[in-house]
């Protein structure tokens, strides 16, 4: 019996002799290269099979979004084609249903090319060229691997080339990405926001360099978080537009060659029908072949988001942190216990993983970068490496900033006390007397608090330097944290002594 690769072991993995599958298990494929034995239930055909073969590095598979986008290039490119009477109803409308067939999720299994794999992404386009095509060929009565009546290159990819159907994916899946990630962070802006009036009132000692600093709300720290996550919002939509124009129809290097000009127009409007989004025809398609500038963008985008995250994520670490020996300005929910070995321990383990996807995302970006550098000429061929990193890079924050929101941000309880209790002792509340005592007595009165561990407000009213009515006036919340003077109309500065 002729040895054959097993494609049910890990990828890559020859059979010995006396493991090989049964030839009954198996067909035979031809391409130019020669021929291979694929398995003989498998949709996709012989080029997958060499990829498989030749690409064992990750143990990861495309991403759904890519294959859905991948799918909804074919399914457009074959009513394109019927439209222009290159490909034949019977033919096309064939591919059309395979397709449909696809995108309900009938062939997950078959869409297997390693992430790192060929450059520019051939083997992910030829993997999805020949699971239609077998299916199509099936619709019509033949067989697997026969491509008697559909071939996966005359018909699946007839007017297409990869360098023209996987940017347009690429485009196509991160768009589809931003649509579930978007509604995300807006809910997480919102909370920030609710717990932003939440605790609105509650002072405390604002910190700079990690020291104690003049008062803040801490209502106004949360909505300052909010600010900075719609603002990352307003650049991740920008990069929309940019993502919405296709470069399908340039075939191999932009000039368009084999794809009727009719084709090259209706393609993008089919795709626009099939997913809703407003694409339309890049104004050049050699410019939008070789320029990966829209994945750079958004990944900038996505790094910008996840430094923003990070930093809130440190900043609830950091309130929370103690309870006993640290600041424990905010309660965060306990979600599970915290170490195996200290009873009662709980640790802030949702802003720990947000951490942790956001310097994930910020070494995509670094990748995304290099690749997208390292295109020559007509092309890039790092293609797939850059929408690997940009789709995992999407899903994780959609998933992180779900999680933060819902096992963080909404339980977050304020201690007012705790708060109130910094503040009181602060070296930051001289800075708001001195307008009133004078910067003199305001720095003898802070280094009192600091010698004594006194606080501030229990030596003003002691040395009766302020009467505890105008005191309460000064350090009124809303007042104190708006420009301005706090108490300056009503409160007249104390004469010194001389």
């Amino acid at each position: 019996m002729e040895r054959t690769e097993n494609m049910d072991a890990p990828p890559g993995t020859l059979n010995s002799p006396e493991q090989a599958r049964p030839e009954t298990c198996t067909r035979t494929e031809k391409d130019p290269l020669g021929t291979l034995q694929v398995p003989s239930d498998a949709y996709y055909g012989v080029q997958t099979a060499r990829a498989i073969v030749n690409f064992p590095i990750s143990g990861l598979r495309p991403h759904p979004a890519l294959v859905w986008a991948t799918l909804v290039i074919k399914l457009s490119a074959a009513k394109a084609n019927m439209d222009t009477g290159r490909l034949s109803r019977e033919v096309g409308g064939a591919i059309v249903e395979a397709a449909n067939e696809a995108l309900s999720g009938s062939f997950d299994d078959q869409f297997v090319i390693d992430p790192f794999q060929a450059g520019a992404g051939t083997s992910h386009n030829m993997n999805v060229n020949e699971v239609l095509a077998n299916r199509a060929e099936e619709l019509l009565g033949g067989a697997r691997g026969e491509y008697a009546k559909v071939n996966p290159n005359d018909h699946v990819n007839m007017a297409q080339s990869t360098n023209d159907v996987f940017p347009t994916a690429m485009r196509l899946s991160s768009l589809r990405m931003l649509e579930r990630l978007l509604p995300e962070l807006e809910a997480l802006r919102d909370s920030l926001r609710h717990k932003g009036v939440e605790f609105d009132g509650i002072l405390k000692s604002g910190r700079t360099h990690l020291q104690d600093a003049v008062p803040i709300r801490l209502g106004q720290e949360f909505e300052a978080y909010a600010l900075a996550i719609e603002k990352n919002i307003n650049n991740i939509v920008s990069c929309r537009a940019c993502l919405q124009e296709l470069g399908i129809g340039g075939t191999a290097v932009g000039t368009g060659l084999n794809a009727d000009p009719r084709y090259i127009e209706l393609v993008v409007e089919y795709i626009k029908e099939a997913t809703g989004f407003p694409a339309c025809n890049a104004a050049n398609l050699i410019e939008t072949t070789q320029n990966m500038d829209p994945f750079v963008v958004l990944s900038s985008a996505l790094k910008g988001l996840s430094v923003n995250l990070a930093r809130i994520a440190n900043d609830l670490r950091l309130l929370s942190s103690g309870p006993m020996t640290g600041l424990n300005e905010i309660n965060l929910p306990p979600v599970q216990p915290g170490s195996s070995i200290m009873p009662g321990k709980v640790n802030p383990v949702i802003p720990e993983m947000l951490d942790m996807v956001s310097f994930q995302v910020m070494g995509a970006d670094t990748v995304v970068t290099l690749a997208a550098q390292a295109g020559q000429l007509e092309l890039n061929v790092m293609m797939p490496v850059i929408i690997y990193n940009i789709l995992f890079s999407l899903e994780i924050l959609g998933n992180a900033v779900r999680k933060l929101r819902k096992s963080c941000i909404d339980g977050i309880s304020a201690n007012i006390g705790r708060c109130t209790g910094y503040l009181e002792s602060s070296m930051g509340m001289a800075t708001i007397l001195a307008p009133h005592i004078g910067y003199a007595a305001a720095a003898e009165i802070a280094k009192e608090s600091l010698r004594t561990g006194r606080s501030t407000k229990e030596i003003i009213l002691s040395r009766e330097l302020l009467s505890p009515e105008a005191l309460a006036e000064i350090i009124d919340p809303y007042p104190l944290t708006k420009p301005g003077i706090s108490g300056r109309r009503d409160i007249k500065p104390k004469e010194e002594v001389p």
